[in-house]
């Protein structure tokens, strides 16, 4: 039975104690020191992600572009592939391209633009911005992107309503491919 004259736990303790059980690394040192006191009362709602496609993007050898103030400019054409999530499946269309940007520090920025073909016929146009930033002392790499889609009107619009979040993956050697899953946030 909880003491009904135990004092109740401030709002700072309560929000770093639902960071430590949502992200255990984070429970360190960092929490431990003095935080700032939250800015408002509303609580703090963590967004939930919910898995809507993958899909193994066949890429053609990378062409260089030139140096540039900002980096080395490349570019990977895209030459087709496949998709699929439990609302929808089809053909990643040849034609697309992955535009690339490699900053002098060392991170990527890749902006993917390509279309889709759903089993139905629709045409999805697919633009993934991703950033890649190379693992260093021994930390794995890190590679998350925002995804847009654009849907015609019918049964693919509500890819249209969607803030979509994703991961990128190599697939080489076995394929000269990349493996890109798609998230809505919710």
């Amino acid at each position: 039975m909880p003491d009904r004259d135990a004092p109740l736990p401030d709002r700072r303790t309560l929000l770093l104690a639902g960071l430590a059980a949502a992200s255990p690394a984070l429970a360190g040192p960092a929490l431990a020191a003095e935080q700032p006191a939250p800015l408002t009362d509303l609580p703090l709602v963590m967004p939930r992600m919910e898995f809507v496609y993958e899909a193994v993007v066949e890429i053609a050898p990378l062409v260089p572009l030139g140096e540039s103030p900002l980096g080395e400019r490349r570019i990977v054409p895209i030459t087709g592939g496949r998709f699929q999530g439990p609302r929808l499946r089809g053909t990643v269309l040849p034609g697309g391209a992955d535009r690339q940007l490699v900053r002098k520090d060392g991170v990527r920025r890749l902006d993917a633009l390509y279309e889709m073909k759903t089993e139905d016929g629709a045409i999805l146009t697919v633009r993934n911005r991703v950033t890649i930033d190379p693992g260093r002392d021994g930390a794995p790499d890190y590679r998350f992107s925002t995804i847009d889609v654009t849907a015609p009107e019918g049964p693919h619009a509500w890819l249209n309503r969607l803030v979509l979040v994703g991961t990128l993956a190599s697939l080489r050697p076995a394929q000269e491919a990349v493996l890109v899953r798609a998230f809505r946030l919710a």
